[in-house]
């Protein structure tokens, strides 16, 4: 009698599958890297001036500050020039010192460096701005 449990339990039965259509996701990927796609240096600057025109808070300075700086380019001295005036606006001397930091790195030598600082002199006399290197002279 166990075998023919066993034999009865064992035997194949044909299974009715119900195929339920798979839901059809679409993927979509949106990178920052490919919103502006093969952006000019132009276009970049034209953006960030007007970005930093219209930045008057701390953080919207600093957020675009680091989007900015982030691209794979030295921005050009109209965008410094725009974002010390914005950093001045709302009134955070830190940061306008640090935005001379952040070309220092930026800058392949010490001569492009000097470039910007000799092409700002300007604007960093209008606005009161010291480098670093200014402030802890030794």
């Amino acid at each position: 009698m166990n075998s023919r449990i066993l034999s009865a339990a064992l035997r194949v039965r044909p299974v009715t599958v119900r195929r339920t259509a798979a839901p059809s996701f679409t993927a979509v990927r949106y990178s920052s890297s490919d919103a502006h796609g093969q952006e000019s240096f132009e276009a970049f600057s034209e953006r960030y001036v007007a970005f930093f025109e219209g930045a008057h808070d701390l953080f919207e300075v600093q957020r675009g500050l680091n989007n900015c700086f982030a691209h794979d380019l030295v921005p050009s001295p109209g965008v410094i020039e725009a974002a010390l005036r914005a950093a001045r606006r709302v009134n955070d001397y830190a940061t306008a010192v640090r935005i001379f930091e952040g070309v220092k790195e930026k800058v392949e030598n010490k001569q492009q460096y000097q470039a910007y600082l000799d092409e700002l002199k300007s604007v960093r006399d209008e606005l009161g701005i010291d480098t670093k290197e200014e402030l802890y002279t030794s």
